[in-house]
């Protein structure tokens, strides 16, 4: 029987998980896999005693060198997030011969490509699937279950909690303040929510997934346009729903020949697509395979046993793997396979939604559409709801297909009018 000893750095919500199924289906993948998991040591800054002694034989230090040192440890389990500690433990494991398993995106996202190469160097393997949709097997579907394809589009709903938020005020009609909040009492969301409903969490996490299905290392912060969903209202939901549209945050890359578009925005698609029908805390990947057609992946996306389930996964990959020690695991290539260009996010073509809020009287109309013609940008459609003469109200507009560029000096021109009373509110389409 394949023993793997585990030194796990990161007590928190999803290490606690992982330290409960290493303790309760340690049998079970015995009988399995022949493969005999034994958790030696937990490292963080504090703990739970009684949790603790519930695992058995466990040691604790507060110290990450002591796992590092530790030459009985093989598989170090790195679960504290961020990029600092979390790079140089990662890099000391493989410098000690320690394969590596982490849920940590920042990290592989922003480092992927120099720890990969530090990989193959040291003959180890560095193993995250959960670093993208929790437990759903993107990172293996991607590597080994339709390996060999060539893809031309990926489209992920990646962030759970930013999924939770708008389908809570799609579904109960609460504003996004209130949907937040809900967010975090049920523990979806951050005491601090910024890095999710931002769109930052999504990007890296994309970031990732162009990595493995196109060959391309991207920089998070220059290659990936990124937008939030913190100006979407009830009324862009509602006007989304009488269209048969629905609002979600995707992460998106399109291949046209050697040119990828890389982004992260709130989308308006069909509520006939297989995407808006995912909700809640719900993440989902849709992929244009080649050889294979649509493919679409869909699972809980947040949650302590979620999360665990993936990194126990990658524990019992690396367990029941028969390659020699100086192979690799087929997701750590360190090399591009094309020589893809990141397409420059003002020259992105897509169709758009216009929300402006507006006061009442004649001739505002005709300013707007007259702006927006001399930037190239035809109308499809328009709506406006009179509710007060004594208030702005929203006027709507759907437009063609137009640029990116041409969208943004429109809209800064129209935000000088007298007649408008807020910031202008834009949402691409995708028809997928």
């Amino acid at each position: 029987m394949k023993k793997i000893t585990i030194g796990l750095v990161g007590l928190g919500t999803v290490g606690c998980g992982v330290a409960k199924l290493i303790k309760t289906r340690r049998s079970f993948i015995q009988k399995k896999y022949g493969v005999d998991l034994q958790l030696k040591t937990i490292c963080d800054l504090q703990w739970d005693a009684a949790f603790i002694r519930s695992l058995g034989k466990v040691t604790t230090t507060k110290n990450f060198n002591d796992i590092l040192n530790d030459n009985e440890i093989n598989v170090v389990v790195e679960l504290i997030g961020g990029h600092h500690p979390a790079l140089e433990i990662i890099k000391g494991a493989l410098n000690s011969s320690k394969h590596v398993v982490t849920a940590n995106k920042a990290v592989i996202s922003n480092y992927g490509q120099e720890l990969f190469k530090l990989a193959h160097a040291t003959g180890r393997s560095i193993y995250f699937e959960t670093a993208v949709l929790a437990g759903v097997p993107i990172i293996k579907t991607l590597t080994e279950g339709i390996a060999g394809n060539k893809y031309n589009g990926l489209y992920g709903i990646v962030n759970g909690t930013c999924n939770f938020i708008l389908s809570e005020m799609a579904t109960n009609k609460i504003s996004f303040a209130d949907a937040v909040k809900l967010a975090q009492a049920k523990g979806y969301a951050e005491a601090d929510p910024t890095l999710d409903v931002n769109g930052m969490d999504s990007a890296h996490k994309l970031a990732i997934l162009v990595q493995l299905a196109m060959g391309k290392f991207i920089n998070v912060k220059t290659d990936v346009f990124t937008e939030g969903i913190t100006q979407i209202s009830q009324d862009d939901l509602l006007f989304a729903d009488e269209m048969g549209l629905t609002i979600k945050l995707l992460g998106i890359a399109k291949k046209n020949r050697n040119e990828l578009e890389v982004r992260v925005h709130p989308t308006l698609i069909s509520k006939n697509h297989p995407l808006a029908s995912v909700k809640g805390v719900y993440n989902a990947v849709w992929l244009e395979a080649d050889a294979l057609g649509d493919v679409l992946l869909v699972g809980q996306g947040a949650g302590q046993m979620a999360a665990a389930s993936g990194v126990f996964s990658d524990l019992i990959n690396l367990g029941v793997s028969n390659k020699d020690s100086d192979h690799v695991w087929i997701g750590n290539n360190p090399d591009e396979i094309e020589p893809l260009t990141i397409k420059a996010m003002d020259d992105v073509e897509t169709e758009f939604y216009i929300r402006l809020m507006v006061t009442d009287r004649p001739g505002v109309l005709s300013k707007i559409t007259g702006i927006l013609g001399n930037n190239g940008i035809s109308i499809a459609s328009v709506k406006q709801i009179v509710m007060s003469k004594n208030s702005p109200v929203p006027l709507v507009m759907l437009t063609h297909i137009a640029k990116e560029a041409s969208v943004s000096k429109a809209l800064g021109a129209i935000r000088t009018l007298k007649e408008v009373a807020a910031r202008p509110v834009a949402i691409r389409m995708e028809h997928l």
